[in-house]
């Protein structure tokens, strides 16, 4: 019996590990949603569009890939929230949810290449519109699949471990680029083809790996922070060759070799993993004597290798805690029970995370859409407008993974809510677009910089208070109808705010702007928009304070008593 225990236990640690860097290698190629300036110029001038109209496509990319709701539904129907909470692993079938991603993500990209290289001869904009759309869209199903089954894989670490596939997610963009600056050497057409192609045999190549395994390791920790730290490695890379790149002209010999060792370096999570299974076979050899007396001696302990008693959304719950301390509210009821949508929308805290993320998301992705035209607007070149959007990246993950695991520390160290974190980030936002505005020598690059780490803190910080504060049994739908207030949001400063003011000043038959007049008035805008962000973070920050502390307290206990 203890030896049929041990196998079942290793494997599931196994397995669930595995599962992890599967996901991150499938969110190492999902990140083109990011590099929407690099091609869209060609796109802009195959179909003879103006800055209106062009943004009015990004709208649908913003949609599709931020408008996840199906991917949430489908989510649930595959992998239910039961695996959670009986034990055991390698439950539901995420890699349904990945398939129907890639489905998309090859069909939309593909006829948006057919429609640049001229073999769809200018299709209507309602056609380019749908083909953006249904090619975002099967982003947002690759990023619920690896996001939802990690936070069911580390509950207890739901901050990191949404950090690390948001992070490698932000670094995504920067990775795409770089392989279309190795192999296609600055021909955008070619690069709409690459995003049909790699993204899609990608994650059908690993989507079975990824899988929800319930067991708890104590080294789950320390082997996110492997992650983590290889992740680090990887954005620090990145960063020193875009910096090389934008001093130096590098024969294609060197851009073969730089590719190559970022590969190996996105390898490396698999040597994570071997660690995980060696620890933790070893761990389980000493201690199955010990599980056996314990299950004889227990009959309210649970099998599989897990003895507490667990909450609806896989939090370790202490049982004896007095009810007067349960706090019950509209800002504690998450605790309680995992609600559905309908319910969760019942709820104040719901809308005031819905609208600070339209006004940071918003904000902060209607910047990136704009990033080739305000260079432009700036004189700056095509090569240093790829730079930008190549750093945006790095910026973009060093908020994703840095909000993540920070916010899990001063929570489980200090007791801080996590709200506070997004209030200081939206904050700081609306500082970085008052610095664009300015349109001062090198405001674009330091105002990216800000606008670009605090907008990847929205992306981990948003699903982990969604996770924590409505629960996981309906998790995917939750968050991802919350992300539908980044295409709001970009909808209404891209189009409605940066579109119109850039044609009502551009001229020529080009409809070009130059000057710092182009962006000044819309990112003044935006800069109000963030700040407005901020207070309605700090409005949740008060709201959920006391239900941040009664989380904090039980896990305390928890470990006290383990």
């Amino acid at each position: 019996m203890a030896g049929s225990k041990i196998t079942t236990a290793t494997s599931k640690t196994n397995n669930k590990w595995i599962a992890s860097v599967a996901s991150i290698w499938i969110q190492c190629t999902s990140g083109s949603l990011y590099t929407f300036p690099i091609y869209s110029s060609a796109l802009k001038s195959s179909q003879g569009y103006d800055q209106s109209t062009l943004d009015t496509v990004t709208v649908f990319k913003d949609f599709g890939a931020n408008a996840g709701i199906l991917s949430g539904v489908l989510y649930s129907s595959v992998a239910p929230s039961t695996a959670a909470v009986n034990g055991g692993g390698g439950h539901g079938r995420p890699w349904v949810v990945l398939a129907a991603g890639a489905v998309q993500c090859f069909a939309g990209y593909l006829l948006m290449w057919l429609a640049v290289v001229g073999v769809l001869h200018r299709p209507p904009v309602p056609v380019v519109c749908l083909f953006m759309l249904l090619a975002a869209h099967g982003m947002s199903f690759f990023n619920t699949a690896n996001v939802v089954t990690a936070v069911r894989n580390f509950p207890n670490y739901s901050g990191t471990a949404v950090g690390i596939m948001k992070g490698f997610l932000g670094l995504s963009g920067a990775i795409l680029i770089q392989v279309y600056q190795t192999i296609f050497q600055n021909r955008p057409t070619s690069f709409l083809l690459m995003l049909a192609l790699l993204p899609t045999f990608n994650s059908l190549l690993l989507m079975y790996f990824v899988r929800i395994f319930s067991t708890k390791d104590i080294d789950e920790k320390k082997h996110l922070d492997g992650f983590s730290a290889i992740a680090l490695i990887v954005a620090a890379y990145l960063m020193a060759v875009i910096i090389l790149e934008d001093s130096f002209t590098l024969p294609l010999s060197a851009r073969i070799f730089i590719l190559a060792v970022l590969v190996i370096l996105i390898a490396s999570p698999i040597f994570v993993a071997i660690k995980a299974r060696h620890g933790d076979s070893l761990r389980f050899s000493r201690t199955a004597l010990i599980e056996e007396n314990q299950l004889s001696d227990d009959s309210d302990q649970l099998d599989a290798g897990t003895y507490v008693r667990r909450d609806p959304r896989g939090y370790d719950q202490v049982p004896d805690i007095a009810d007067h301390e349960t706090g019950i509210s509209d800002t504690t009821v998450g605790w309680v029970e995992n609600l559905n949508l309908l319910q969760a929308m019942h709820t104040g805290n719901f809308w005031f995370l819905f609208l600070a993320m339209a006004c940071g998301m918003g904000t902060g992705l209607a910047t990136l859409n704009n990033m080739s035209q305000i260079g432009g607007s700036l004189g700056y070149t095509n090569f240093e407008t790829s730079t930008l959007v190549s750093l945006w990246s790095i910026w973009n993950f060093l908020g994703r993974f840095g909000a993540g695991y920070i916010s899990d520390y001063f929570l489980n160290v200090k007791g801080w809510p996590r709200p506070s974190f997004m209030a200081i980030t939206l904050a700081v936002m609306s500082i970085g677009h008052s610095v664009i505005a300015s349109g001062l020598p090198g405001a674009l690059y330091a105002g990216s910089v800000l606008v670009g780490v605090c907008y990847g803190s929205q992306w981990s910080l948003m699903p982990t208070i969604a996770s924590e504060i409505f629960g996981v049994g309906h998790f995917g739908t939750i968050f991802n109808t919350i992300t539908i207030a980044c295409p709001v949001g970009s909808y209404i400063f891209s189009v409605r705010v940066i579109g119109y003011i850039y044609d009502k000043e551009a001229s020529g038959k080009s409809n070009t702007c130059t000057g710092i007049h182009c962006f000044m008035l819309s990112f003044l805008v935006m800069a109000s928009a963030s700040f407005l962000g901020f207070c309605l973070a700090l409005a949740l920050f008060f709201r959920t304070r006391t239900f941040y502390k009664q989380v904090l307290f039980r896990r305390l206990r928890h470990s006290v008593r383990e």
